[in-house]
């Protein structure tokens, strides 16, 4: 005896997963339309049409990409699937991640990749967005690898404002007033190295490389403070690396300012006094041609010495010191508005009170 049809049981059909676009768009639909039989048996039918959208506002945005949800307005007439999607699409803001600074300003620290279409469409919704909250410059730093993304930058009105070997910094200004953006690091520090013994002889070098190349000129070491690096440990490193000779540093004899100097920077130099600790000398093959310990007087009678306006200055410093007439600026390890420690470099023997402590 054949059964009714009616009374069979549903068939149930196992359908792949649903994506989650799809669903979003299926749900916002079904919401929205309650005449879509199929889409309503596709997805569990939500309470109501803000539940559905409560669903698309939850989408998760990409790495490296913040999103704001946004209402979707009420609609005033159903919607078809496809609308639906691109309802769900538009319910995101997608903003680059950023920090604020300390100046009113932002920063934007890339690292996820993305096409330079996309990055410029994000880059504006971010701009609107910040000139919205009143935000004054924008810094992006652009590691190596996404140098494509550079053009598309400075296209938006974006300027070079430094580079380190890994990444690119630039930087734009919102406001319609001028920009007062801080300029690029302006100084490089270096130091020259006085070590003088107790025999009165003085550590010095003929170069293999640089402007003394070949002259037979005997001069005092001398480098470039790295970065993070104290002017006292780098004397000290110096000392080192171009003699093998161990040196502990005493002050700061002077200091002279130049313009002009390394592409276009200005030049903080340091001369600096140190007293070895050992006497071996084994100097640096690459840089260094040959290395001595020479009496003072003589080091100060060299022809080149006498001429150089800079260096008789250094010489009558050096021989004022060594006859105990002359102090020069000593390091003291101190701090100021943070719990950073900095060397303060000052004559201690002229003042009382914290400092000579």
């Amino acid at each position: 005896m054949r059964r009714s049809l009616s009374r069979l049981p549903p068939l149930r059909v196992a359908l792949p997963p649903v994506p989650v676009a799809v669903a979003v768009a299926v749900a916002v639909a079904a919401a929205n339309n309650p005449s879509l039989p199929l889409l309503r048996r596709l997805l569990p039918p939500p309470r109501n049409r803000s539940a559905a959208l409560s669903l698309a506002s939850r989408i998760p945005p990409p790495l490296g990409i913040r999103a704001r949800p946004r209402a979707i307005g009420s609609m005033s007439r159903p919607v078809d699937a496809a609308e639906a999607a691109a309802a769900a699409v538009e319910s995101e803001l997608r903003l680059l991640s950023s920090v604020e600074d300390h100046y009113g300003g932002v920063i934007v620290e890339m690292k996820e990749a993305m096409d330079s279409a996309t990055f410029i469409s994000v880059l504006r919704a971010s701009i609107s967005h910040w000139r919205e909250q009143g935000k004054r410059g924008v810094w992006i730093k652009l590691p190596i690898e996404l140098v494509n993304l550079v053009e598309a930058a400075v296209t938006e009105g974006f300027w070079y404002h430094h580079a380190e070997p890994k990444y690119l910094m630039l930087v734009y200004w919102i406001p319609q007033s001028a920009h007062t953006i801080p300029a690029n690091a302006t100084h490089r520090v270096g130091v020259g190295v006085v070590v003088m013994n107790e025999k009165e002889e003085v550590l010095v070098v003929q170069e293999k490389t640089g402007i003394f190349r070949g002259t037979g000129v005997w001069k005092f070491p001398t480098g470039v403070v790295d970065e993070g690096e104290d002017i006292c440990a780098a004397a000290v490193r110096e000392a080192k690396e171009e003699t093998g000779i161990d040196a502990e540093f005493v002050e700061v004899l002077g200091f002279r300012q130049s313009h002009q100097s390394f592409f276009q920077k200005s030049d903080l130099f340091f001369v600096c006094l140190l007293r070895p600790l050992s006497f071996d000398i084994q100097k640096q093959d690459v840089e260094i041609e040959a290395a001595q310990w020479m009496p003072f007087e003589e080091y100060a009678a060299q022809p080149f010495s006498q001429k150089n306006e800079l260096l008789r200055y250094i010489i009558e410093m050096c021989s004022a010191k060594k006859n105990g007439k002359y102090s020069g600026l000593t390091p003291v390890l101190t701090s100021s508005f943070t719990d950073q420690k900095s060397y303060l470099y000052l004559d201690r023997t002229a003042i009382s009170g914290a400092g000579s402590k």
